[in-house]
């Protein structure tokens, strides 16, 4: 069963059925950005925004800090134990990519994947009542098992089509790295 919410974009997901999800730092977009559905599809509108996130032009990069982006880390695979399977990640300096297939409700345990990370995160860097993560997260229900190799290899690619490293690899907040 397909379950389906709509906020500012729209949400659908099923358990048992991998899904592409992408979080981003509270701010790491410019106000006001819009990405107008009658100009671009879905998709284009996600790439775009993905450029502008790995440009780092706006807003916070905690994440490039590694006590930060190991609670980040630790958070992924906490969840991972009990609410889905984790297929790949990427920690990328204001935004996470995962591609998982979930085991319980999503917008449930991205709540507590996120509001447990924010928690932590905030009091390393000694902020409080402060966002941390953007409220709502971008999510693409993975249709076949190309579009899931394709989204596998954006993921762990992210890190060198942004610049940061040469080989993906090298980048030590991915899947990538763990299979070294």
């Amino acid at each position: 069963m397909v379950n389906f919410s709509r906020r500012r974009l729209p949400h659908r997901y099923a358990i048992g059925q991998p899904l592409f999800v992408t979080f981003r730092l509270h701010g790491s977009l410019p106000a006001g950005r819009e990405f107008p559905p009658e100009c671009m599809t879905s998709g284009q509108a996600f790439v775009a925004m993905d450029r502008l996130l790995d440009a780092g032009r706006f807003g916070a990069v905690y994440l490039k800090r590694p006590e930060i982006a190991t609670v980040a880390r630790d958070s992924i695979m906490h969840c991972a134990m009990t609410d889905y399977d984790l297929h790949a990640w990427v920690i990328m300096p204001n935004h996470v990519h995962m591609l998982i297939t979930p085991l319980t409700n999503v917008p449930a345990f991205l709540r507590r994947l996120k509001g447990f990370s924010a928690r932590q995160a905030n009091k390393l860097l000694d902020r409080s009542g402060q966002a941390f993560w953007q409220d709502e997260s971008y999510d693409h229900l993975v249709e076949s098992a190309q579009e899931f190799r394709n989204i596998e290899r954006y993921i762990v690619s992210n890190p060198v089509n942004a610049g940061l490293v040469e080989e993906f690899e090298a980048f030590p907040w991915s899947s990538a790295a763990r299979a070294r």
